[in-house]
């Protein structure tokens, strides 16, 4: 697809570290500047920008507690004024808070629907305005557990499932001139990742495999391009939500 971004502007959060930082990279591979939005994770967002500009890309690195509206307005300004203009939005930045009906706090589901719901709207209605000038695109990151619903994860399940509503809404409410798209990962591994988590996903997912960011970054890809999809959320999980395998079953 190469350069196929040319011009183009993304804000992608939480792009300091693994996902986020594997789909800041490809856009900017694809021609797109990049504003790398960061939380905890400055030194790995300079390094994402550092990667980009080296190969000759545009990036700024953004800083923002996302927990915070102003905050939130403060970076989606920075990242338009800074590079020029806002095209694509990725929603990615996420948390993965475990919390079963017995355990979970007031402060594990604040945390969860803050960072995992509250936050990518406010993104959202900060960035229409410039995404609405350039026919621009919405991108939120659902996954599984806002599907299947996973009890040991309550809160997270809970606040996906809203991140999918929330994209169909949205998806209405910024027609036509922004299209608002969301995928749904299943289990992704990176190096370094515990074993456990391979193997457990491999027992359920049809493909018998787990995703690669390489996944990820390949059906964002496809979703900025896709000009007769909105409102859809695109599963990516080698088959899990189909539900047992014929392996299971011998």
């Amino acid at each position: 697809m190469g350069n196929s971004l040319e011009g183009k502007v993304a804000l992608v959060t939480g792009a300091g570290k693994r996902l986020g930082k594997a789909v800041a990279l490809r856009l900017a591979a694809e021609g797109a500047g990049v504003a790398v939005h960061y939380g905890k994770s400055e030194a790995g967002a300079r390094e994402v920008v550092e990667q980009i500009t080296g190969a000759g890309g545009r990036a700024v690195a953004l800083p923002a507690e996302l927990k915070s509206v102003d905050e939130i307005r403060r970076m989606v300004q920075g990242a338009a004024q800074e590079l020029g203009r806002l095209d694509i939005l990725i929603n990615s930045a996420a948390n993965f808070l475990p919390s079963s009906v017995i355990s979970t706090t007031e402060e594990v589901w604040d945390g969860a629907l803050d960072t995992n719901l509250k936050a990518p709207f406010f993104c959202a209605q900060a960035a229409a305005p410039w995404l609405k000038r350039t026919k621009g695109v919405i991108i939120n990151f659902a996954d599984t557990g806002g599907i299947l619903g996973w009890p040991g994860y309550l809160a997270h399940s809970v606040a996906k499932a809203g991140m999918i509503m929330l994209t169909r809404v949205l998806a209405k409410a910024l027609a036509p001139d922004v299209r608002v798209n969301a995928i749904a990962p299943g289990t992704i591994t990176m190096p370094g990742d515990p074993p456990e988590w391979e193997r457990d996903f491999v027992e359920l997912a049809a493909l018998r495999r787990t995703g690669t960011p390489n996944d990820v970054a390949d059906a964002i890809c496809y979703l900025i391009h896709a000009e007769f999809m909105t409102g859809h959320v695109l599963v990516l999980d080698g088959g899990r939500i189909l539900g047992p395998t014929a392996a299971e079953f011998h």
